[in-house]
């Protein structure tokens, strides 16, 4: 995640286009390894939508900033996203510590709330203040008081360790600048038998409307995950447009 970077977008802020644009530099040159044993590459021809910067041979995108917020709270969202649906799949239960990372508006933070009570508590993690702003202001107008904003970095989402009983990433993953250090340190945040859930966009579908390196496969969701203390618990496809994968923390 990167703060204040607004994802361009091709017609308008209702679907994220799938048109592709390439940005060359001015000599590409071989790419470097940002850092020994991390199989992060840097490459001068790459996606406009992305940041030239790859992981495990995927490149990472770039972030929607806060002023795109108003997609996030758009009113077809739950029509497209079945986001209902998806909070039902999770299985949560009262007295559960959730952590939506990414939470932008708190549009997902608020469903989550309700389904945690009595006792229980919702992190909501951004690095970007201008959403926790946001986020803060809805909440308060909701009359939610179990939602805690958390100003993370583009590493680390600044969890207690041992804190957090399912960590919720939806349409967030794929923009991590530094998957592999933010998953280390998410994994870490985990009680034992905790959850990470991630909630992509299907890149195997090329119906879905949203640009390519906004999607995920199932596949390289798994392939990142094989380098971290987590083990593969269910993989759901009952939502219209999103992968639902969970892992658990490995004890």
């Amino acid at each position: 995640m990167r703060p204040a970077i607004y994802l361009p977008l091709c017609s308008t802020l209702t679907t994220l286009s799938l048109c592709s644009t390439f940005w060359v530099g001015a000599a590409p040159g071989p790419e470097r390894t940002e850092k020994a044993g991390s199989e992060y590459q840097v490459q001068a021809v790459h996606d406009l939508d992305g940041i030239g910067k790859f992981y495990l041979g995927r490149e990472i995108a770039q972030v929607m900033g806060h002023v795109g917020a108003d997609w996030l709270e758009r009113p077809e969202r739950e029509a497209e996203e079945h986001t209902t649906q998806m909070v039902d799949l999770l299985n949560l239960k009262p007295g559960q510590v959730v952590a939506d990372i990414g939470a932008g508006t708190g549009y997902l933070s608020r469903q989550l709330a309700c389904k945690i009570v009595p006792g229980g508590k919702v992190l909501a993690v951004d690095i970007q203040p201008e959403m926790l702003e946001l986020l803060a202001k809805r909440m308060a107008r909701a009359g939610i008081t179990n939602v805690v904003p958390v100003l993370g970095t583009v590493s680390d989402p600044k969890l207690a360790a041992n804190s957090v009983d399912l960590v919720l990433m939806v349409d967030v993953y794929h923009e991590f600048e530094f998957p592999f250090e933010m998953m280390s340190n998410i994994c870490r945040s985990l009680k034992p038998g905790g959850r990470v859930a991630f909630v992509e966009f299907r890149a195997e579908d090329p119906n879905v409307p949203i640009k390519p390196l906004h999607k995920m496969s199932g596949a390289q969701v798994r392939k990142e995950m094989k380098r971290l203390p987590l083990v593969l618990l269910s993989t759901s496809e009952q939502l219209p447009r999103q992968h639902l994968v969970i892992f658990v923390k490995r004890s």
